[in-house]
């Protein structure tokens, strides 16, 4: 069976993430509800007529896919997978609005048929006139775990040879005063938090969009070889331990094989309780850790990702990341590992090509 490559890495966030020296301008975020993204230039990608018809997540992901594609030299891919926890809310959140203040009447269909979740995979193939498999996985936060398992497996059985894999999910005003409501979002006597050692409940929430070109060959430019997925929807505290060693024994691994490991602690003293233990799993590798970066959302762990591509490529870790005070002159081995509140967790294995 095929190996497979990440052999492009392009995310748009809530950091200056579209400059080459990335590194040198990460800034932490730890005292305001919502963390937004730093938006490109669109009318650069996309035409003017349709930038203003695009909802937020539509742009980004144009963009995003787009300069994906052209840093792996690709202009049609074998197949588009985009992962999302929350679709065009925008354009969801629009229709209701529209179907309540009408009562019910006289609607336009354009802000339904915009607000689907397979919308952001369907406007990056029309715009690429790309026939092609095209498939949205929508499993909350582990929606682009899914997207690259699917991915890798048609790489594998050669049904594709590369495949533009993306997740996305943006921030809407009323989806946003609903989380706050019910603290999933910190409240404001809670802030600003400590992401490491959090005594409150709640996140602080982030948008962003990141893709990537899949590939069966190793390019010139690959960032690394994506070894190995796993998924769980739930997962007790106990269990985490055998969730990763089993994880790890599938591929040959220990934990001391691991150079570095990328958890997802996002301020929620209850759901961090996971990272702290994975945590102690590893005494021996750089423990990072990135949400004070991008903030907590479904697809967080697209950010995570094409943080670890750079760091595989670059063999280096900025120092905003790291937890503890472990460097490794060689990083061969990187754990993902992430979940939403608790709930679908998941761990991605990357590999130094």
């Amino acid at each position: 069976m095929s190996k497979v490559y990440i052999n492009s890495a392009y995310s748009i966030s809530a950091q200056d993430t579209l400059h080459d020296d990335i590194f040198q301008h990460l800034e932490p975020e730890s005292s305001v509800q919502l963390l937004k993204v730093i938006e490109p230039n669109y009318k650069e990608t996309i035409p003017p007529a349709m930038i203003r018809r695009m909802s937020k997540t539509v742009k980004m992901s144009s963009v995003a896919s787009h300069y994906a594609l052209k840093e792996a030299g690709i202009e049609k891919p074998d197949a588009i997978i985009v992962g999302t926890g929350m679709g065009c809310s925008q354009d969801s959140e629009k229709f209701l609005k529209n179907v309540i203040e009408n009562n019910e009447e006289f609607l336009t269909p354009t802000y339904f048929i915009q607000s689907t979740h397979n919308t952001v995979a369907g406007q990056i193939a029309l715009g690429l006139q790309c026939h092609a498999y095209n498939f949205t996985y929508v499993n909350t936060s582990s929606s682009l775990e899914f997207s690259f398992l699917d991915a890798k497996l048609q790489i594998m059985d050669g049904e594709a040879e590369n495949i533009l894999v993306g997740s996305t999910d943006e921030q809407t005003d009323r989806t946003m005063e609903l989380y706050m409501l019910n603290n999933t979002i910190k409240r404001t006597t809670d802030l600003p938090t400590d992401y490491l050692h959090s005594t409150t409940d709640g996140v602080i929430w982030g948008e962003g969009s990141s893709f990537f070109v899949l590939g069966k060959s190793k390019a010139e430019n690959s960032y690394a070889r994506l070894t190995d997925i796993k998924i769980s929807n739930t997962l007790a505290k106990e269990k985490i331990s055998l969730f990763i060693e089993d994880f790890l024994d599938k591929n040959s691994l220990g934990f001391k094989d691991i150079d570095a490991v990328i958890l997802g602690f996002s301020g929620d003293q209850n759901s961090d309780a996971y990272y702290h233990s994975a945590a102690a799993l590893f005494p021996d590798s750089a423990l990072l850790y990135y949400k004070h970066l991008s903030g907590e959302f479904n697809t967080a762990s697209g950010f995570s990702t094409f943080m670890a591509c750079h760091i595989l490529k670059q063999q280096q870790i900025p120092e905003v990341m790291m937890i503890n005070s472990v460097k490794k002159e060689n990083i061969k081995n990187i754990l993902l590992y992430n979940h939403l509140l608790g709930q679908d967790h998941s761990l991605i294995l990357l590999e130094k090509v």
